[in-house]
């Protein structure tokens, strides 16, 4: 399944073709946003990137001690227009949705709502047969919250016979005899009616299935749909509220969102009508975007992107507590957090974001995400530094995702930077 991402690693692909370079030279390539010489490390990092990759566009946002200091838009939001990205540009956020669902679920918890070792089944309705054949696995009844949180309630899509679930909607349709493009209930029923790939808790696989359960949780609990509680409960205590879920087809996005290029040019049936069954390009509705929410639907700029990763600084303005924050962090029991031999692992996942131990008592924290013609990444370091890079495309010609590419590069720019600036553009956008 092209559109799929493993945890930690990135699977590169040798591909042919792919985009054609937009950008001639690093000159070449259109800047928007405040310019700032003593932050140019990252000015001549992306138009250089942009073009060594053959990437359409990106947008760029750093932090300081929670102060936006960095907010620039490099390259096209759309080629064909000749539309530069801007700061405020918005991207599809792919797998960087999963801390967005974590934080609802942690503020549930917070305010007593649940707690993290009930069962999903206390709140998500069970389907014992979902469709004609199905048989329900009995161990759905053994997965908790904190399971579907940390990636252990039992999914492998990568073990022999295991599959993704959101990456073959016309099978979900089909076996549901659905007509519409499968949303997060839809997917979720069709899991249940399929065995788990192991016990829940047994080991940690990265899973999408288990964020959409969350989602379900969020709205049993809450008595809400999904999308619009977590605007209301967690994005706009931090500014963020402009987040949205994602469409599938280009006329239906918001203004200021960005056109997608997917690097290997795929086409495949349209999930949304009036073009249903049409071919289109894999990112203008043959890959069911509006079906990812809670674990992958997520749209925001970059700028936003890091209003919401305050969420892990704590104080008045965060909607989850010092306790939950260290929750987030925590080391996960068992094979999730330590290796076979019982050696805690360098790097693990916690509830929605990859933590690494620095120190005592200090983390760096950060998540990245791959769709069709999507690439983003999003990073909280121990010492006070945030970035979110978000790029309109999945891959280079060489079938490498950019933000795989430019995760280094960044650290190696932010560190080249000699004197921060005393600034803060949050206040500017």
């Amino acid at each position: 399944m092209h559109t799929r991402r493993t945890f930690m690693a990135s699977a590169v692909a040798t591909v042919t073709g792919g985009l054609h370079p937009p950008h001639a030279s690093a000159a070449d390539v259109p800047v928007t946003g405040p310019h700032n010489p003593a932050l140019s490390p990252f000015d001549d990092l992306f138009t250089k990137f942009l073009t060594a990759n053959s990437v359409p566009g990106a947008g760029v946002a750093v932090t300081r001690n929670g102060k936006l200091v960095y907010a620039r838009g490099f390259g096209h939001a759309n080629v064909e227009k000749n539309t530069p990205v801007e700061p405020t540009s918005s991207f599809r956020l792919a797998s960087i949705s999963k801390p967005i669902t974590s934080a609802g679920i942690l503020h549930l918890m917070d305010n007593g709502k649940l707690k993290l070792d009930d069962h999903v089944l206390k709140y998500v309705k069970q389907d014992a047969t979902p469709f004609p054949g199905a048989k329900f696995d009995q161990r759905w009844n053994k997965i908790t919250v904190r399971h579907c949180l940390h990636h252990t309630a039992g999914w492998d899509r990568d073990k022999k016979g295991g599959f993704d679930a959101i990456g073959i909607p016309l099978d979900v349709m089909a076996t549901l005899k659905i007509k519409h493009a499968p949303m997060a209930d839809d997917v979720v029923r069709y899991m249940m009616g399929h065995p788990l790939d192991f016990d829940p808790g047994a080991k940690m696989v990265y899973s999408n299935v288990g964020y959409l359960v969350l989602g379900r949780v969020i709205e049993a609990v809450t008595g809400q749909k999904y999308a619009p509680w977590i605007r209301a409960t967690i994005l706009k205590p931090l500014g963020a509220a402009a987040m949205h879920l994602g469409r599938g087809l280009p006329e239906d996005r918001a203004p200021g969102e960005v056109h997608y290029y997917d690097g290997k040019k795929l086409k495949g049936d349209c999930l949304y009508p009036p073009r249903m069954h049409q071919k289109v390009p894999f990112p203008d509705g043959a890959e069911n975007v509006e079906g990812f929410e809670a674990h992958g639907g997520w749209v925001s700029s970059p700028i936003d992107l890091l209003r919401f990763a305050t969420v892990l600084d704590g104080g008045k303005k965060s909607p989850i507590s010092e306790q939950a924050i260290k929750v987030t962090v925590a080391r996960p029991d068992g094979l999730a957090g330590h290796d076979a031999k019982g050696k805690p692992l360098e790097v693990y996942y916690g509830c929605g974001w990859s933590v690494r131990p620095v120190g005592k008592d200090k983390f760096t924290t950060w998540h990245n995400g791959l769709i069709s013609g999507t690439s983003t990444l999003l990073v909280r370091r121990s010492d006070g530094l945030s970035w979110a890079v978000l790029f309109n495309t999945d891959c280079n010609p060489k079938g490498e995702q950019p933000a795989s590419l430019i995760d280094g590069p960044m650290h190696e720019a932010a560190d080249a930077v000699k004197k921060w600036p005393d600034v803060d553009l949050f206040e500017k956008y």
